[in-house]
């Protein structure tokens, strides 16, 4: 009876692989979340938590090709009850860059820096809270 079970479950997925593959575009580039990640256009089930789950990101210097971006999330660090885990960047191909992970015991705010040599275009920051979800926010350099 459970390799009935196993079977069947195996067909379902592999009719349904073929649709994950080829998830709608929103407007900003990024697949279409559906409640994957949240922005501050598709807040979703969130949205009450827009103002302190989104990343603000912005250029904190710009020397000639060298740009530091700063990534900021305005939500407290209550310990490990309530926290933002982590900030990642990825870049316009949503490759991973780098991230920085937080210890809620000795950081009291969700800010990183990060160093970009010779990078132009679209860079994404990411938040993630351990209780609302993952946040992302964009940045053209």
């Amino acid at each position: 009876m459970e390799r009935r079970n196993f079977l069947r479950l195996s067909v379902t997925a592999a009719a349904a692989a073929p649709a994950i593959g080829h998830a709608e575009s929103s407007a900003s580039g990024l697949p279409a979340g559906a409640d994957l990640y949240y922005t501050k256009e598709s807040a979703g089930r969130w949205a009450a938590k827009t103002a302190t789950h989104l990343p603000l990101i912005e250029i904190e210097a710009r020397e000639g090709a060298n740009v530091t971006v700063k990534i900021t999330t305005a939500h407290e660090m209550k310990a490990y009850e309530h926290y933002i885990v982590k900030h990642a960047l990825l870049d316009k191909n949503l490759k991973f860059i780098d991230e920085r992970l937080f210890d809620p015991a000795k950081d009291q705010l969700a800010s990183s820096r990060f160093q970009l040599k010779n990078y132009s275009g679209k860079l994404y920051a990411v938040s993630m809270c351990n209780k609302h979800d993952v946040w992302v926010s964009e940045i053209i350099i």
